[in-house]
């Protein structure tokens, strides 16, 4: 019986050495801005901004509509969300820097921004995106890269809410 528990006590520990290479170093930091108006200036704005950096959109999410679908299967009483949406985007030549640096930076493509709105504070849109924060571990190229895709969905930000 104990050589079965300790076989399954390495088990467990090699299983922790193999996916904690998964597990992020530190959390993404989510930059947010606001701009007072309707939803719908705020994320028409959001989409010229992404275009007008010359990127394609990917694709794009209604995360509010998700949750509305979804509050009763789940036993959810409250409504987070007036509007809430995504706009997901690639963009050659930051994606391809990134992961020329090291592929499994993969794992930041495609980029995204979004904009909410909540119940709480209407006329208050909310606009940002999650950094692509690379470990310190990672090459400089990396994090150049890194910074460079930052700074993109940063402007991105910026111009919608000016």
């Amino acid at each position: 019986m104990r050589t079965q528990y300790y076989l399954l006590g390495y088990l467990l520990a090699g299983l922790a050495l193999l996916l904690s290479p998964l597990v992020p170093a530190a959390a993404q930091e989510i930059v947010t801005r606001t701009k007072s108006g309707t939803f719908d200036d705020v994320r028409f704005d959001l989409g010229n901004a992404v275009i007008a950096t010359g990127v394609s959109v990917q694709s794009e999410g209604n995360i509010a509509a998700m949750l509305g679908r979804t509050a009763a299967d789940l036993g959810a009483t409250e409504t987070v969300y007036s509007r809430a949406e995504f706009v997901a985007f690639c963009s050659a030549k930051f994606s391809r820097a990134m992961m020329d640096a090291d592929p499994a930076n993969i794992a930041f493509c495609p980029f995204v921004v979004f904009a909410y709105e909540t119940k709480a504070k209407p006329g208050e849109v909310v606009v940002g995106y999650r950094r692509p924060t690379v470990p310190s571990s990672q090459s400089d190229a990396s994090r150049k890269a890194a910074a460079a895709a930052d700074a993109l969905m940063a402007k991105i930000v910026a111009d919608t809410v000016k």
